[in-house]
């Protein structure tokens, strides 16, 4: 009996271990999501009560993968941001107590929406040619210094966390299937390329930052603006959701961004 009486003391102390205070358990990361529409879940339809003209979403892809990693979400990302507005307005919220940061902009820095309108006029209405030559000029000569400060920002605030940047996917497959747009394949093509242009751009600064960078492009094949399924919207009502991956855009996007968190 006693030896019995023994064992069933261990048990209850073992088990009074594992339920004690102050046994150590792994903290949850702090997580913080930079960007603009793209990172804010703009093209979902539906966005988080009191976040206003930021637009942010529970389906943007930061989102998912925080709920994923049991990690401490600070959701700073909103639409229409520029480099500058990182900077100003979302940058503070990355500290020396930040774990993993996720940062996505510089489209709004080249005016793809405008890019966008100008080429989806008719070829008579608009000047698809020189919006697109524009936007390159300013990713290939603008962009770069732009990011390079902002990631040594990023870097100098949070020496430590884990930095991962996301790309956009080109929104064409080569066909235009909505009514109110005349995208023709060579302007489509030349759209395409500028988003594998800017692309480029933003990997090369990340990896000059030490940065891991996630490219969409090949995952978004087959599934942009009239593909099957279409991960990316057309034109669409609001306006404002037009462009913008979709909940099943953003749901592909957490995929390739978790590996990288």
């Amino acid at each position: 009996m006693k030896s019995i009486a023994s064992l069933l003391s261990a048990a209850a102390l073992g088990a009074a271990m594992l339920l004690s205070p102050g046994v150590a358990h792994a903290a949850a990361p702090n997580y913080v999501a930079l960007g603009d529409s793209y990172a804010s879940g703009v093209g979902t339809r539906t966005y988080i009560s009191g976040s206003g003209s930021c637009q942010r979403s529970t389906k943007a892809y930061s989102y998912i993968d925080a709920a994923r990693i049991g990690a401490n979400l600070t959701f700073v990302a909103c639409s229409g941001a520029k480099v500058a507005d990182v900077t100003a307005n979302q940058l503070p919220s990355v500290t020396s107590s930040t774990n993993i940061v996720s940062v996505q902009v510089g489209g709004n820095d080249a005016g793809f929406s405008s890019v966008i309108t100008e080429c989806a006029k008719p070829s008579w209405l608009g000047d698809c040619t020189g919006a697109v030559a524009g936007a390159q000029t300013i990713i290939n000569n603008t962009l770069p210094g732009r990011l390079n400060t902002l990631y040594s920002s990023i870097r100098s605030r949070a020496a430590s966390a884990t930095v991962v940047v996301v790309g956009y996917p080109r929104l064409f497959n080569g066909t235009d299937c909505n009514a109110g747009t005349f995208f023709s394949p060579d302007e489509m093509t030349r759209l395409n390329a500028t988003a594998d242009l800017l692309n480029s751009k933003i990997a090369a600064s990340a990896s000059a930052a030490g940065f891991t960078f996630v490219n969409p492009t090949t995952k978004f094949i087959g599934h942009s603006v009239c593909g099957s399924p279409e991960w990316i919207n057309g034109l669409s009502n609001p306006v404002s959701e037009s462009y913008h991956p979709n909940v099943t855009g953003q749901a592909a996007l957490a995929d390739l961004v978790q590996p990288a968190l």
